[in-house]
């Protein structure tokens, strides 16, 4: 007995004596640091993961550095030493300080005490037992000189399936410190240049009543100047830091914002993509001016869009439908015509502004990004072609009393407005570009008047010809053959309803699409039945109307499964040698000095599909791209992408189509026209 005593003696001693060795190998000293390596546990099951920290307590008036250390310095860093089955995560920082250095230097760092922290993966397959963990660690401290240091530390570690050993104050510390590395930003956050300046609004929705203080630490260099001010407002819960725009302030910008209040450092990790500022970003009358000119006129061209098409044929046949029998009926149409398209442009642009406040990355189009309101336009166009087919009636038959007649035109016309608004959209003019990025970059005034002058520019023609009575009087008389006439214009609005159901395919799965078929199906059940109710009386009415109402619920109750379904991802196939966009494989190109020719586009844009068939498709501009060696993207932009939102509104363009050409080692892009031909595509390559 006296012997196992004195054996459980000796093994004890010998387990102070081995946890002693290994304390004094993870620590390291130096005059001007003191640098320790802890294991959140003292023992971890196979399969799980353990957090190690690296701790320098620093002399007063020294100094580490951070990942991107700013103006000058090294941050600090391991290599791992691992048994079998073990793998080391990155090094991660807390969030960093300014530190100024020698008058015209900033240092983003430490003082006092930093923690870092280091995840480790135990595989599954490890076996039981206490190994080593060895790290060879560098840092540089710094106050009038820098000193590189470096240290090497063996901390063991225990592979035991029982519940892990907690040593309670470093298990305690690791979790205060994973506590405070950055997180994700939880509200949205953009950079914008303005010439010199680099702005980054974080918000709104954020809480920011207490913070006091906010800086920008960029993870790659050069992207601001580090020695220069950064100064920051709040305003309704919204941040807005200004700095000093470096030659890398392009692109996709990374990094960590750190607010203060006083109390405590946060930290938070953004990812951006800055945006340019317009050229009137300094304010005045004549960019205003200059916007309102090119909607009006992108608006006008929009009329001979192909987008437009059906709704004008509609437009055509009312305008010949009455003549000269009635002038103030006319005019009071084209007044009705103008409201109409006036009114819904300005409420898609009170939306669209609403949802970018609201932080959601939306463009011009943004609704034809939702398959059920694509959908739905597809049913009301195959509604509106049946009833030129002549499978039921809206607002009585030709001969119908003036007053009747004159009362349903003023509504049909306000009606017919408000659709060809909503079809427009696939479209984007020569103009437009333009004035719409430059429109949703001001104030909500400034913006809803651009957006109307674009509205009156679609409306003008029809405008115009309702208030001349010399248009009128060369128009040919009403007679039968306009119902002719008029069952041949209910083709086009069919070829629209089923391009339409095109785009839905691109962006749902076979089970949606199916739903949208039936869907389809049932709306044209319901225009029968509801024509046969008009032909029809007393009980045979009541039932034709009553299957009709049964009908038409399904069809809505299909039409809302839609937005349940998963949207289809990349549906776009390239034309030619194309590879889908990004901003990594963007830059990646870049920096390989490849010309890159990125095209932005849609599935329910049709002036892209017309480019691309002219232009972007022709065998000489192929061949133009392979001979120049030139990388073509396209960013398909059918379902929402903040990425690609991101792409549009950095270049000033809030819709597509948009083409960018970036010669090699150029610093922007050069934006082609929104209408293209193969000699625009090869020209603006060959830089004439």
């Amino acid at each position: 007995m006296k012997n196992a005593s004195f054996l459980r003696l000796v093994c004890a001693a010998a387990l102070l004596l081995t946890a002693a060795a290994a304390r004094a190998e993870t620590t390291v000293e130096t005059p001007q640091i003191k640098a320790e390596l802890t294991a959140e546990h003292g023992s971890v099951a196979p399969g799980d993961s353990l957090w190690v920290a690296l701790t320098f307590t620093i002399k007063p008036g020294w100094h580490t550095y951070w990942r991107t250390p700013g103006d000058s310095g090294q941050p600090a860093h391991i290599d791992w030493v691992l048994p079998e089955g073990f793998t080391a995560g990155d090094l991660q920082f807390p969030p960093p300080e300014r530190i100024a250095y020698e008058g015209d230097l900033m240092n983003y760092g430490y003082g006092g005490q930093v923690t870092m922290l280091t995840e480790l993966k135990i595989a599954s397959n490890v076996a039981p037992g206490t190994l080593p963990l060895q790290a060879n660690a560098t840092w540089l401290v710094c106050a009038e000189v820098c000193i590189p240091e470096n240290g090497s530390f063996t901390l063991p570690v225990t592979i035991d399936t029982k519940p892990p050993r907690v040593n309670t104050p470093v298990s305690a510390a690791i979790e205060a410190a994973r506590a405070q590395l950055p997180k994700p930003a939880p509200w949205p956050v953009s950079l914008t240049r303005n010439g010199k300046t680099l702005q980054l609004t974080a918000g709104p929705d954020a809480n920011f009543d207490k913070a006091t203080e906010a800086a920008f630490f960029p993870f790659a260099e050069k992207v601001i100047v580090n020695a220069a001010p950064q100064t920051s407002e709040i305003e309704k819960n919204t941040l807005r830091l200004d700095m000093t725009a470096a030659e890398a302030a392009t692109g996709k910008v990374d990094g960590v914002l750190v607010i203060e209040d006083g109390d405590e450092r946060v930290g938070y990790t953004i990812n951006a993509v800055v945006s340019a500022a317009p050229p009137a970003s300094a304010g005045g009358l004549l960019p205003v001016l200059i916007a309102l000119g090119l909607a009006f006129l992108g608006g006008l061209v929009l009329n001979v869009m192909p987008c437009v098409l059906p709704v004008l044929v509609m437009k055509a046949l009312s305008f010949m439908q009455r003549g000269t029998q009635d002038p103030g009926a006319l005019r009071r149409d084209g007044l009705a015509y103008t409201a109409g398209v006036m009114v819904t442009f300005g409420a898609l642009i009170g939306l669209l502004l609403v949802l970018r406040a609201a932080g959601d990355a939306v463009g011009w189009g943004f609704q034809l990004q939702s398959p059920i309101f694509v959908a739905a336009l597809s049913y009301v166009m195959l509604t509106l072609g049946l009833n030129l087919s002549g499978v039921f009636n809206i607002g009585g038959t030709f001969g119908v009393g003036q007053e009747l007649a004159a009362r349903g035109g003023v509504t049909g016309s306000f009606f017919t407005g408000m659709l060809a608004v909503v079809v427009a959209t696939p479209c984007t003019a020569p103009f437009m570009g333009t004035a719409i990025g430059f429109a949703v970059t001001q104030s909500p005034l400034e913006a809803v008047l651009i957006f109307e002058a674009l509205a009156l520019g679609l409306a003008s023609p029809y405008l115009l010809l309702s208030f001349v009575p010399a248009a009128a009087k060369k128009l040919p008389r009403p007679g039968m053959w306009m119902d002719r006439v008029k069952q041949v214009l209910a083709f086009p609005l069919y070829g629209a309803a089923a391009w339409l159901m095109w785009v839905v395919a691109q962006q749902l799965n076979s089970t949606g699409l199916a739903a949208a078929f039936a869907a389809l199906v049932l709306i044209g059940f319901v225009a029968w039945l509801y024509g046969l109710s008009q032909q029809s009386s007393g009980g045979g009415r009541g039932w034709a109307l009553g299957s009709a109402a049964v009908a038409l619920i399904a069809a809505v109750a299909l039409i809302t499964t839609l937005s349940s379904e998963p949207a289809v991802s990349g549906t776009q196939t390239a034309s030619g040698p194309s590879e889908p966009y990004s901003a990594a494989r963007l830059e990646a190109l870049r920096a390989e000095g490849r010309p890159v020719f990125v095209n932005f586009t849609a599935a329910w844009c049709i002036t892209c599909k017309v480019n691309e068939r002219v232009a972007l498709l022709k065998p000489e501009v192929e061949a133009h791209f392979k001979s120049q060696n030139v990388a073509y993207l396209k960013g398909d932009w059918t379902n929402r992408n903040p990425e690609i939102s991101s792409a549009l509104q950095a270049v000033g363009r809030d819709g597509v189509p948009l083409y960018l050409y970036y010669p090699p080692k150029a610093a922007a892009p050069a934006i082609l026209p929104q209408v293209l031909t193969p000699s625009i595509v090869i020209d603006t390559i060959s830089g004439r």
